[in-house]
């Protein structure tokens, strides 16, 4: 059987148009990602709203006023929950499924807000932002694995992505909500406090929500996973649909063992999906995002705006930027591709750091500073601008759909494990960097990492618009052996009756 008459790949929907979903058509699967997507607004939430609290921790308690190294670890605190969340979070999404997840990682992140938002000195505080950190870095692995695999293939780079514009809107969200409380007694507290709520309508909303029809699949549950898949596919695609994950199904139970976090080394196509998905990830965040998000009052004050309002003001428009760029991702994805629309942002990216670089730069050797800080506002938002569209959107897209289902949890955690070491990596070293180097310099060397960044799409990450999950899983076996036309031939012809309904 050829993979172009295997359902959701192009092949087939060029035979069958009229079974081609658009993202408006399917108001249960929109739903559903939206809701599911709650989870990256938490992520977003999170990462926005410690840069304006922090102005206001520093204010309250006197010894995180005079040390970065405190100030450093209560930003980065979360990031080291996160990575022991996304640590776990492949295995708890592949032993008790995505949607026990996501419950589990509601109540913890809850339980953290209520914390940080009670904390009576600085170590408290940083105990909250554990937890909480343990609760986005679940969430990280669950909502994009989640929605890619409820989604029709022709449309689930732009679903995943609507995960990525949650992000970035709980950042929007997170500035408005700083700027609210910027003359409310217990500034900072109200500002972390409120988190808990999207966390509490997520856990609700859940509850009613179905599992992944995959996993259901792999599970052996087939009458609830057809249950699910007869709200997504109409009738005359769901019998296809149906048919196959049953192949599929049976497929991986000959093949698989339980995975461990060891296994993913000892096989060669799944290094090089590993090595595509980590190394984006990595990237991701060593270009600098995140420097950018976490600290954007901070590096406006910087450039020279010294009003705490100010600079939650003009970093609002900075998130808002940021929430816009998502939009437009979420279109370009499906239609320009992943590595496209990744080396069009990383090449927007290299000429903002250096803008951003040229100008602090210049506005330490210069009396004049004040045209330098605009400089650097605008640097700031072409960095925003570029990054959003397709760095943002692009590694966890690519992430929920380049591992085969036996490997997707675990590797979909580890990889996201990767993000978040990296993030905290930036997040703990940046003013310290600020204060060894200078600004300017720092900047530089996140536009260094920006051509290794390039160079990286070029060599190891493939295009994967519109294919299939098994479509994908033949790249890395060609990548991996190179073609063999004899063994495809022999595999086609000992597939062919397993898929003879799927067939014209």
């Amino acid at each position: 059987m050829k993979l172009e008459s295997l359902p959701g790949s192009s092949g087939y929907l060029d035979l069958y148009p009229e079974r081609k979903m658009s993202y408006f058509k399917n108001s249960y699967v929109l739903g559903l990602t939206v809701v599911a997507g709650i989870g990256g607004l938490l992520f977003g939430y999170d990462t926005g709203v410690i840069s304006g609290a922090l102005l206001y921790i520093k204010d309250d308690f006197e010894v995180v006023k005079q040390s970065s190294f405190l100030q450093e670890t209560i930003v980065s605190m979360a990031l080291v929950g996160a990575i022991i969340g996304a640590a776990v979070g492949g295995w708890i999404n592949d032993a008790y499924g995505r949607k026990k997840a996501t419950l589990i990682a509601d109540v913890v992140f809850a339980v953290g807000s209520i914390v940080m938002a009670a904390a009576p000195d600085p170590y408290v505080l940083i105990l909250g932002r554990l937890l909480v950190g343990l609760g986005v870095g679940v969430a990280s692995v669950t909502a994009p694995v989640y929605i890619a695999e409820a989604s029709p293939s022709e449309i689930r780079g732009g679903l995943v992505s609507t995960n990525v514009l949650m992000i970035t809107g709980g950042q929007f969200l997170s500035y408005l909500v700083n700027l609210a409380f910027t003359e409310v007694p217990g500034t900072w507290r109200w500002m972390l406090g409120v988190s808990c709520v999207p966390a509490i309508i997520q856990f609700s909303f859940m509850l009613f929500l179905p599992e992944s029809p995959r996993w259901l699949f792999r599970k052996n549950e087939r009458s609830k996973a057809i249950a699910v898949l007869s709200k997504i596919y109409d009738i005359a695609r769901l019998d296809d649909e149906i048919d196959y994950l049953t192949a599929q199904a049976e497929e991986e139970d000959q093949k698989r063992s339980d995975v461990r976090w060891m296994d993913v080394f000892k096989s060669k196509e799944i290094r090089f999906a590993f090595l595509a998905g980590a190394g984006l990830q990595a990237f991701q965040q060593f270009t600098g995002i995140n420097t950018v998000m976490y600290y954007s009052p901070t590096i406006v004050q910087m450039a020279g705006f010294e009003s705490n309002q100010l600079a939650l003001l003009l970093s609002l428009i900075v998130a808002a930027l940021n929430a816009a760029g998502t939009i437009l991702g979420i279109y370009l994805i499906d239609h320009f591709g992943r590595t496209k629309l990744a080396l069009t942002s990383l090449s927007g990216v290299f000429v903002s750091l250096l803008i951003l670089s040229g100008a602090f730069f210049f506005e330490s050797s210069s009396s004049t500073s004040e045209i330098y800080g605009w400089i650097a506002i605008i640097g700031l938002a072409l960095y925003i601008g570029s990054f959003s569209p397709g760095m943002g959107p692009v590694p966890w897209t690519v992430n929920s759909e380049i591992y085969p289902e036996a490997y997707r949890g675990t590797c979909g955690g580890m990889s996201a494990t990767v993000n978040w070491i990296a993030n905290l990596i930036v997040a703990q070293s940046f003013l310290s960097l600020v204060e060894a180097v200078g600004t300017g310099a720092t900047f530089l060397i996140l536009a260094g990492v920006t051509v290794a960044a390039f160079v990286f799409v070029i060599i190891f990450v493939p295009e994967t618009q519109g294919l299939t999950f098994e479509e994908v899983e033949k790249i890395w076996k060609e990548r991996a052996w190179g073609r063999d036309p004899a063994a495809e031939s022999l595999l086609e012809q000992g597939s062919e009756s397993k898929y003879t309904g799927l067939i014209v």
